[in-house]
């Protein structure tokens, strides 16, 4: 499966057909799939935290946190890509409740937060979201094909779906 694209945590990469591209292991990190569904360009990120704003900007990796990550990854596919804001779509999936269902502190509510993020910017770009399985509290593997714009979902303990 060589045209497969891997996303790590705390990271993002972008691809075209023939590849499809993928992330292990969602908790309650949230997997962010922007994609133009003309020219078949996407970009996947994996992002762990909601907010970079706390920590001093030469102390950490970007890619980790959502306010950060995501803007990256939006100005890579319209500035260097050459795709119109306008084309861009979205699809999320993650976000679960990994450490909050076991405690009443909202704080320890990660997913939650990732969620309302990603779904804060993407408003804010005029992104819309057509397809989001988020929340519970099970982990996902998700894997997108830019070619149908499809994302697979393996949810832990559910099974397998599209969206």
């Amino acid at each position: 499966m060589s045209d497969l694209v891997r996303v790590g945590m705390a990271d993002y990469k972008l691809c075209q057909p023939p590849q499809k591209i993928s992330t292990l292991g969602l908790g309650s990190c949230l997997g962010v799939v922007l994609y133009d569904e003309s020219s078949k360009i996407c970009g996947m990120a994996h992002v762990m935290l909601p907010d970079s704003s706390h920590i001093p900007s030469q102390q950490h990796n970007r890619f980790k946190f959502m306010d950060t990550c995501l803007k990256d990854m939006y100005d890579e596919l319209t500035e260097n890509m050459g795709i119109s804001p306008r084309r861009l779509k979205a699809k999320i999936a993650g976000g679960a409740k990994m450490f909050a269902k076991r405690s009443q502190n909202s704080m320890l509510n990660v997913g939650d937060q990732n969620i309302a993020m990603a779904k804060k910017m993407l408003a804010e770009w005029r992104i819309p979201i057509t397809g989001e399985d988020t929340g519970a509290s099970n982990g996902r593997t998700i894997t997108f094909d830019p070619e149908s714009c499809k994302l697979h979902i393996k949810t832990v303990g559910v099974g397998e779906s599209y969206i």
